[in-house]
């Protein structure tokens, strides 16, 4: 799996890091891996995905108080893995983002 990058984030990612199924299927899959890279770039510029409006206004209020910030991107492109979603979690501080399934977490 290419190193993941982001362009013009709204906020610090840290160390950005996957869980060993995610990198696993990435790096079997090149479409799961731009997949991924997609939905990171939304998940850093404030594009929560697939949560539902509640879960956004809170992501919108954690990334004005600092807290963790958690998205969902779902792609069933991917029939291996259900719907193949995808979180990605930024601790609050900043200094980490995972990229993992759900049953991961």
């Amino acid at each position: 799996m290419n190193a993941l990058f982001v362009i013009n984030a709204a906020f610090n990612t840290g160390q950005t890091v996957a869980s060993r199924g995610v990198f696993d299927l990435a790096c079997e899959n090149p479409d799961f891996a731009q997949f991924i890279q997609k939905s990171l770039n939304r998940h850093v510029k404030g594009d929560w995905g697939d949560v539902d409006e509640e879960d956004k206004q809170t992501n919108d209020q954690a990334l004005k108080q600092g807290m963790r910030l958690l998205s969902a991107y779902n792609d069933d492109c991917f029939p291996q893995n259900g719907l193949a979603t995808i979180w990605i979690i930024t601790e609050a501080d900043r200094s980490a983002t995972t990229i993992l399934f759900p049953n991961e977490y």
